[in-house]
């Protein structure tokens, strides 16, 4: 059969080169045929509307680069075996309905970079075997209920770079084979939930350049054969609901170039399948110890060119499945071993790009520098100056032990401090200390508890211990511990706070010791007390002020009291009329005296 048809096509192109019984209609002026391919070429032949005269058994016709404004109804009917059809790169503004009525062996259907603005519902009547379906760059603004109906076959569809601002409800009605879907650089301000839903074979999502701040709960339900989901270029997106991915069994997950402060740990712990996750470019500075333990399958990693400061020992504990993990271009000065504790197949690291410092917390990477992989960009010192500028590779084994070194910490003034105080008293203990790099400080409370950097007993930032105000049950002994990577220190101080007098006033501080108290001068006393303080005229105005307003509410509820009770006494009258007998002028018992009457009105 393929013999036959060949030799037709042949015999065919024959006849048309002598002029023997050929039609002229054969081939569309100006287009070139290609009779073993069966390809109609009219690419870029300033074609102002689609021709005629197709051969009726083409598969390819390829009508791009052309000035054609208008596909009419029912305009390539007869073509029954066609199966590819591109319509990009002209200056379409409608397509009626109907207008590929008749194709039911289309697979591809490209038309790209035009200037549709509204796709009318029927369309792409009759197309129930298109396969691919392009209409990116476009200028569609809306897409309506059951504008892909009868494209039950649809695999992809790429509406990339439209004006879309909404999604009907059941817009995706009847896409029940699509697989891969491509929304970019669209209006849309809320992810079209129900729209999606109504792709339940959708394996592959992909969501650029939107204009969305918030992924709420329940974003993506439905689609429970999802396994690729890219979302990136979102510049508003800072909220990450918890349960915005539930339901999803992805594989891989991009949400990069946003603007997340902080690892979305909430809405991740779902993804036990996830293998590849990319977070990079986002505003993460920190990345926390032990909440990502749940991605039990992760490989790949990436947090590229954020704000990371810092990776918190642990952080990527339960990772054993991690091969690749990307750091470039943060503001890392340090990797700690304990931060990949338990990733022992790791087998690409990425650090350049960060301002590395070259000490004891970097040995365990310089000395896999040959067996780990960097990905062509090995790391550079920044510091110490002798190293800056150092690639890891340059160092031999012999200068390891004498560059990558760090000094213990070491605290500096261990004179023995002790406060007896009266309760209300505030206290300082200083704990200051050295190291390379700088330690860090922690005070443990008399109750064995970490203190906090807030509360009434708080850590300052310069690692004194104050404690305000300070009470019976603050009494016992509290540790500070400074550390680094090379070793530890500590010492101990004593309260003890004396119960005084319940009459005892209790001292009040300006605004600024509230905020931060200095520290005094080292003295011969066995601790630092703050003295305390009068009422200022703040604290007078305010006291004055919460007494005249107690006053003024006390004398209307008296008003209010004595309105309701003088309404449920009934009517009052306002005049009164009074009788008399006068008594006589003369004394007597006023027998026969005439009486009197007046009348009184209460104003």
């Amino acid at each position: 059969m393929f013999v036959e048809s060949v030799g037709r096509w042949v015999a065919w192109g024959i006849l048309l080169q002598v002029g023997l019984g050929v039609s002229a209609g054969s081939c569309p002026p100006r287009c070139s045929c290609r009779l073993e391919t069966k390809e109609v070429i009219c690419s870029g032949k300033h074609l102002n509307s689609i021709p005629e005269g197709f051969p009726g058994d083409a598969k390819h016709v390829d009508l791009s680069y052309n000035k054609i404004r208008t596909v009419g109804r029912r305009q390539f009917s007869g073509l029954h075996e066609l199966q590819d059809l591109d319509l990009s790169d002209n200056m379409i503004s409608m397509i009626e309905v109907e207008a590929f009525q008749g194709l039911q062996n289309l697979r591809t259907l490209r038309i790209k970079n035009n200037r549709l603005k509204i796709l009318p519902v029927g369309v792409f009547s009759g197309l129930s075997g298109l396969r691919f379906l392009d209409l990116s760059q476009n200028e569609i603004l809306v897409f309506l209920d059951y504008t892909f109906r009868e494209t039950v076959n649809l695999q992809t569809l790429d509406a990339e770079e439209n004006d879309l601002v909404f999604i009907s409800q059941r817009a995706f009605f009847g896409l029940q084979s699509l697989q891969e879907l491509n929304i970019n650089r669209s209006n849309l301000t809320s992810i079209p939930t129900e729209a999606l839903s109504q792709l339940q074979s959708l394996t592959y999502l992909r969501m650029l350049r939107l204009t969305v701040s918030t992924l709420p709960n329940n974003a993506f339900r439905r689609l429970h054969r999802l396994r690729t989901l890219i979302l990136a270029n979102w510049p508003s997106l800072d909220t990450v609901a918890g349960n915005s991915l539930i339901g999803l069994n992805l594989t891989a997950l991009v949400i990069s170039s946003c603007n997340l402060s902080a690892v979305p740990y909430s809405a991740l712990r779902h993804l036990s399948y996830l293998r590849f996750l990319d977070l990079s470019y986002n505003p993460i500075t920190v990345i926390q110890g032990h909440l990502l333990r749940d991605l039990l399958r992760l490989q790949e990693l990436h947090l590229a060119g954020g704000n990371l400061l810092r990776i918190v020992p642990g952080a990527f504990k339960g990772l054993a499945s991690l091969r690749m993990l990307n750091l470039t271009s943060n503001q890392l000065t340090t990797l700690e071993e304990s931060t990949l504790h338990s990733v022992g197949n790791l087998q690409v690291l990425r650090l350049d790009g960060n301002p590395l410092s070259c000490d004891c917390r970097l040995l365990w990477v310089v000395r896999r520098r040959l067996r780990l992989n960097f990905d062509g960009r090995q790391p550079t010192c920044s510091s110490p100056d002798t190293v800056r500028q150092r690639e890891f590779r340059d160092f031999s084994e012999k200068e390891l032990p004498r560059v990558f070194t760090c000094r213990p910490a070491r605290i500096l003034d261990r004179r023995p401090q002790e406060a007896r105080v009266e309760d209300g008293t505030t206290v300082l203990f200083s704990c200051k200390a050295d190291g390379d790099p700088a330690p860090s400080v922690t005070w443990i409370s008399s109750h064995r508890n970490v203190v906090s950097p807030a509360g009434r007993i708080r850590v300052l930032p310069n690692g004194t211990l104050e404690v305000r105000f300070a009470q019976v049950h603050d009494s016992g002994t509290y540790q500070c511990l400074a550390g680094n990577a090379a070793g530890n220190d500590s010492i101990t101080v004593g309260l003890y706070v004396k119960g005084g007098s319940r009459n005892r006033t209790i001292p009040f501080f300006t605004e600024e010791d509230w905020l931060e108290p200095p520290i005094p001068q080292a003295t011969n006393s066995s601790a630092q007390l703050a003295k305390p303080y009068p009422f200022d005229a703040k604290t007078l105005i305010i006291a004055t002020t919460m007494g005249f307003l107690s006053f003024l509410s006390s004398v209307a509820i008296c008003f209010i009291f004595m309105f309701f009770w003088s309404q449920s006494k009934g009517q009052i009258k306002h005049t009164a009329t009074i009788d008399f007998v006068p008594r006589s002028s003369m004394g007597g018992g006023g027998d026969g005296g005439d009486g009197g009457r007046f009348t009184m009105k209460l104003i």
